[in-house]
């Protein structure tokens, strides 16, 4: 048992699905409403967006002691952030082919070790959104055409700032935080050298 699962396995029941119905669609994404009733006889209803279960990856290249991110506009703040390559997994793909095919896509690098992180969930209260997060090392030039509607920049950030960069409030990327502590917590030797 995980440490999180102790305090989350209490055997509570999980509430029961009354009814899921459009509410809204658009090009990209749906909405739906999902009638629940809970253990204690509540009901309510929730909206999520419609659960593709179609995942994707975060990719933190590192090389010479320095993270590689990318500034890429965001239309959620309508602002460009600073983040790291990601994106959504092809039909056949797994997990690592779709982090080295981003990696090659967004900026021009291939990576002879990649090594998987963890997996996360971005937003579980509204959508499925799952998230495989790996570090890429080895790198090497190796361009694939990707489909962004303009160039992202690299950015180089020396690993030794990465303190100053995960307080700066200017990065407001929720999953590029996690994936920067969770770098920091799983690969401290990198640090070190740093």
């Amino acid at each position: 048992m995980s440490f999180l699962e102790h305090f989350l396995d209490r055997e509570q029941q999980k509430p029961e699905v009354l009814a899921v119905r459009q509410a809204a669609k658009t090009r990209i994404f749906e909405v739906q409403e999902v009638d629940l009733r809970f253990a204690n006889g509540a009901e309510r209803t929730y909206e999520r967006l419609t659960p593709s279960r179609k995942p994707a990856v975060m990719v933190l290249p590192v090389e010479n002691g320095e993270l590689i991110m990318v500034r890429e506009y965001a239309v959620g703040p309508e602002r460009y952030e600073l983040t790291c390559v990601k994106g959504l997994i092809d039909a056949g793909e797994t997990p690592e082919q779709a982090a080295r095919r981003e990696l090659q896509e967004e900026i021009g690098l291939a990576a002879a070790t990649l090594t998987p992180l963890r997996a996360l969930y971005s937003s579980p209260s509204h959508m499925f959104g799952l998230m495989h997060v790996f570090i890429a090392e080895d790198l090497r030039a190796s361009k694939l055409e990707g489909d962004e509607p303009e160039p992202l920049v690299p950015v180089r950030v020396p690993l030794a700032q990465l303190n100053a960069l995960i307080d700066d409030e200017a990065l407001g990327n929720s999953q590029t935080l996690a994936a920067l502590m969770l770098l920091q917590r799983k690969r401290p030797e990198l640090f070190q050298a740093a």
